[in-house]
């Protein structure tokens, strides 16, 4: 099977070579492409003569990571024929012999369309960041399976899951293809929720194999886990996704948790029980009016929430 890795590079050279280094080096047969992102750091240039055996797709702007995924699988595709794509953030690296697993589970099971890596924190790598997602009756109406535990508690055998987050996803260029790839109109946050959901539709089983490891920084592009950007963003898209396909337990969950639970969020990081950031609540609340009145996010706006 032919897999091309994906990379994203927004304004982000040191993670970018990091990730890059790790795909070269992890003595597997894979083909990379880059893609471009409009980048203004000079990451653009660096990264081109540091790598210039590496496919290559540019932009100018920032299109928004969708919209750079999809550039760089129709690349992989159609330049590189690639049986497989491997999705990958650039703030993430791969760890010796990863790939292996994933492949062995598309080749072993024709039913399961995508595989995914089990993810652990960079700097503590006992510590899962998932395994796999979930749909669920909570906030953020999903779940990323096996957040913050240690890896030992997680299932050593392949099992099945709602959706892979783009961090580290393989999928089939026959079920890429099929259900066209990222929904741009999420330009980023919960797109791979969306695309899960709609592999899923098709019959494709979605599958988690904790054999695979790779190494993650969380949300390096919008400044951190629980940062204002991420929050608004999240939660805009929470509402267009549950626009697309929210069910009556779904949005139960959203407006207990996500709508209900704002006040009790602002108060306790007001009072610095959590995190000491209700501006972090505030940017929630906005990105959940904004998804209400049918807002999307754009480069525009992502840029504005991070200065």
């Amino acid at each position: 099977m032919k897999v091309a890795a994906i990379v994203i590079n927004w304004n982000g050279a040191a993670d970018t070579r990091r990730c890059l280094d790790s795909l070269v080096g992890c003595g597997e047969k894979l083909l990379i492409v880059l893609v471009e992102n409009g980048s203004t750091d000079g990451s653009r240039d660096a990264l081109a003569k540091e790598y210039p055996k590496i496919d290559r797709i540019e932009f100018n702007e920032n299109r928004g990571f969708c919209a750079a995924a999809n550039a760089g699988a129709r690349h992989a595709i159609e330049q590189l024929g690639a049986d497989a794509l491997f999705f990958i953030n650039n703030d993430a690296r791969v760890e010796r012999g990863f790939l292996a697993p994933l492949v062995d589970e598309l080749e072993r099971d024709s039913a399961v369309g995508a595989a995914g890596s089990k993810v652990l924190f960079d700097g503590d790598s006992s510590r899962v960041w998932c395994c796999g997602g979930m749909l669920r009756f909570r906030e953020n109406v999903s779940e990323l399976t096996g957040y913050g535990r240690n890896e030992s508690r997680l299932p050593s055998a392949p099992f099945d899951c709602d959706y892979i987050p783009g961090c580290a996803l393989l999928v089939r260029s026959e079920l890429y293809k099929k259900i066209g790839g990222f929904d741009e109109s999420y330009f980023a946050y919960m797109e791979d929720v969306d695309f899960g959901v709609r592999a899923r539709s098709t019959g494709a089983r979605l599958r988690a194999v904790p054999a695979s490891r790779v190494l993650h920084k969380p949300s390096s592009s919008s400044g951190g886990g629980y940062s204002r950007p991420r929050k608004y963003a999240n939660a805009l898209n929470s509402v267009h996704f549950l626009k697309k396909h929210g069910n009556s337990k779904l949005w139960l969950a959203f407006y207990i948790f996500d709508v209900a639970g704002l006040p009790f969020a602002w108060l306790r990081e007001t009072l610095k029980f959590g995190r000491g950031d209700a501006g972090a609540v505030i940017a929630k609340w906005r990105g959940l009016r904004d998804g209400f009145r049918g807002r999307r996010l754009d480069a525009a706006a992502f840029e504005s929430l991070r200065k």
